[in-house]
C-alpha cells in the first residue's frame, strides 16, 4: 500500500496539465509510446549483441570495440526511454504504481542495471585477455546470460502492464 505523501504526489502527478494531455490527446500517448518502444529496442537490442559476443558469438570482434561502439547507442536509446518512459507514466501514476507488472519491471531494470556494473567493475577489467579468440571468463559469461533474461523479463512485463 503506498504511503498518504505517495498518493497525494500520485494524484498531484495524474492532474498535472502535462498528465491530462498525455491522456486526453488521440495522438499524443501513442507516439510517446513509439518513440519509447523504438528506443528500448535499439537498447535491448545494443545489450543483447554485446552479450551475444561475450557468451562466445562472433570471436573475430574485439568485445572492447564492440563496447564502445555499442555503447553509444545505447545511451542516445536512453535519452528516449527515460523522458518516453516518465511521460507514459505520468498519464496514469496511480495505477501503474499499483500494477505489479511496472513494479516488476522497475525491479528489473534496477537488477539489469546492477548487472551491468558489476559486469564492467569485475570479469570487464580483463577483456584484454580475451579480446578476440580466446573464451570470455565464466564470470562474464554468467552475467551476459543473466543481463538477456533481465532484459527479456523487462520486454515482458512490459507487454504484461496492459493486462494486470
Amino acid at each position: 500500500m503506498a504511503s498518504a505523501g505517495a498518493s497525494a504526489w500520485l494524484a498531484w502527478l495524474a492532474d498535472t496539465p502535462l498528465s491530462r494531455a498525455m491522456r486526453g490527446d488521440p495522438w499524443l500517448y501513442p507516439l510517446v509510446e513509439i518513440v519509447h518502444i523504438f528506443g528500448f529496442a535499439v537498447l535491448v537490442g545494443s545489450v543483447v549483441l554485446f552479450d551475444l559476443r561475450v557468451l562466445g558469438f562472433a570471436r573475430s570482434l574485439p568485445v572492447g570495440m564492440l563496447a564502445r561502439h555499442l555503447l553509444r547507442w545505447a545511451v542516445a536509446a536512453l535519452l528516449l526511454i527515460v523522458p518516453a518512459g516518465l511521460l507514459l507514466f505520468s498519464a496514469h501514476p496511480g495505477e501503474l504504481a499499483r500494477n505489479p507488472a511496472f513494479q516488476l519491471k522497475l525491479a528489473l531494470i534496477a537488477a539489469a542495471g546492477l548487472n551491468a556494473l558489476a559486469f564492467h567493475v569485475f570479469p570487464y577489467r580483463s577483456v584484454a585477455r580475451w579480446e578476440r579468440e580466446t573464451p570470455a571468463p565464466s564470470a562474464a559469461r554468467m552475467h551476459a546470460l543473466l543481463s538477456i533474461l533481465l532484459w527479456l523479463g523487462v520486454i515482458t512485463c512490459g507487454r504484461l502492464l496492459a493486462y494486470l
